[in-house]
């Protein structure tokens, strides 16, 4: 117990001094926290201090922070799941619609083109082609909708056309990359269940249609009849048991908790100020306790020391051209095929190549079910950094501002013309 309260302690202290100095360079936070996570691993700390890395982290210590890492990722994916808005993504505008669906199979295809020979030099052995080329087209294809939003909110763009169609292409992205990550995990079996794949995939299908067709309305129709509209602790403790229960149940069928989690946050009812009260209440514990242990965890992964030569640097640049190469060109020639400016085309595809802490969910689940190795767990964390830190200079670049000085500059200049 001592152990881990130590590594908890300096998983913290560092994960926030460097999300601080993310701040300070103008990157979001979480780029900071994975950052921190890298130096704690083999890559920077087990160079400099075999030793003391050895002794704080050995790796008998893991699996506790793996399961405080997992309770944090599935608080985080229960929010994420509550943010969706599926009748708002039904109302879709064209580019909305288009983007999306461009920025998704675009980049899938991108994974599937590399998957063959990736899997030939990098993958474990045992690993189907099936499964590891929808894992590689997730990883490709994936947007980080909590770090996007954090993006668009820190530069005043949330409320813009542009922000907007940005938010609801990568609630998309989010839907349907997990139900590409539940099918995957059902195809490879990952929890070792007896059960063969055509069980798990009816559990699968039966327990959507349960979440969706019935959990859903019934929970829905469950706010109207309620008289008191004030978020209790015990209501917030029902949430909470019913989150753990979906996240379990998936688990179960041979899926993955985070799945459940998820799903229980898209069925969650729409009341805004719950959702508000619940996202206070549990956002600040997992942002600042849970998540940057799942940081630290993927740090201790992620060997950079295993590219060692120029091959090695080679497929990770191809990995990271590909991964932009699709996602943020297929989202911004869409865009533009549907009259938007070069401009705010490519800066929705900009903003879409946003990978952040999603992407290093699925790279995660993606290793431990033994479907990347560490070397390309490895150029893939590299990829969703690179693709991820990018993202606020593109903006500046294209001359993307912050709304309030858009706002202001737009008053000077009607000023100047009275």
């Amino acid at each position: 117990m001592t152990l881990l309260l130590i590594q908890m302690s300096i998983v913290l202290g560092v994960t926030v001094i460097c999300g601080w100095l993310a701040r300070k360079l103008g990157q979001s936070r979480v780029i900071g926290e994975i950052i921190g996570g890298i130096l704690l691993g083999p890559s920077v700390l087990g160079r400099i201090s075999p030793h003391a890395s050895a002794a704080l982290f050995p790796e008998s210590s893991l699996h506790s922070l793996e399961t405080l890492s997992t309770v944090g990722l599935i608080l985080f994916l229960f929010l994420v799941g509550m943010e969706l808005d599926p009748e708002q993504l039904s109302g879709q505008r064209r580019t909305a619609v288009i983007a999306s669906a461009a920025s998704i199979f675009v980049p899938f295809f991108v994974g599937a083109v590399l998957a063959h020979p990736l899997r030939v030099r990098f993958a474990p052995h045992g690993i189907g082609s099936i499964p590891f080329v929808i894992f590689l087209g997730i990883a490709m294809s994936i947007t980080a909708f909590p770090v996007l939003a954090r993006i668009l909110e820190e530069r005043g763009l949330q409320n813009s056309p542009l922000g907007v169609t940005a938010i609801l292409c990568a609630a998309v992205n989010d839907l349907v990359g997990w139900l590409l990550l539940a099918l995957a995990m059902t195809l490879i079996g990952a929890d070792g269940g007896s059960a063969s794949l055509p069980i798990r995939l009816a559990g699968l299908g039966g327990y959507l249609l349960l979440m969706l067709g019935i959990v859903r309305p019934l929970a829905a129709r469950a706010v109207h009849l309620r008289k008191k509209p004030a978020l209790t602790l015990e209501l917030l403790g029902a949430v909470i048991a019913g989150l753990l229960a979906s996240a379990a149940a998936t688990q179960w069928i041979g899926v993955h908790p985070l799945f459940g989690a998820f799903l229980a946050g898209v069925c969650f009812p729409r009341v805004p100020h719950w959702q508000h009260a619940i996202r206070a209440r549990l956002d600040m514990i997992t942002s600042v306790l849970l998540l940057p242990l799942f940081f630290a965890l993927t740090g201790l992964r992620t060997r950079l020391d295993l590219l060692n030569d120029a091959a090695m640097w080679w497929w990770a640049g191809i990995v990271l051209v590909g991964a932009v190469f699709g996602k943020m060109g297929g989202a911004a020639l869409a865009a533009r095929w549907t009259g938007q400016s070069w401009r705010n085309a490519a800066a929705l595809g900009a903003l879409l190549n946003t990978r952040g802490l999603v992407e290093l969910i699925v790279l995660n689940i993606a290793y431990n079910v033994g479907a990347f190795s560490p070397t390309l767990f490895t150029m893939m964390v590299v990829m969703a950094l690179v693709t991820t830190m990018s993202t606020t200079p593109i903006l500046n670049l294209l001359g993307i501002e912050n709304g309030d000085v858009q706002a202001e500059r737009a008053r000077n200049l009607e000023a100047t013309a009275a």
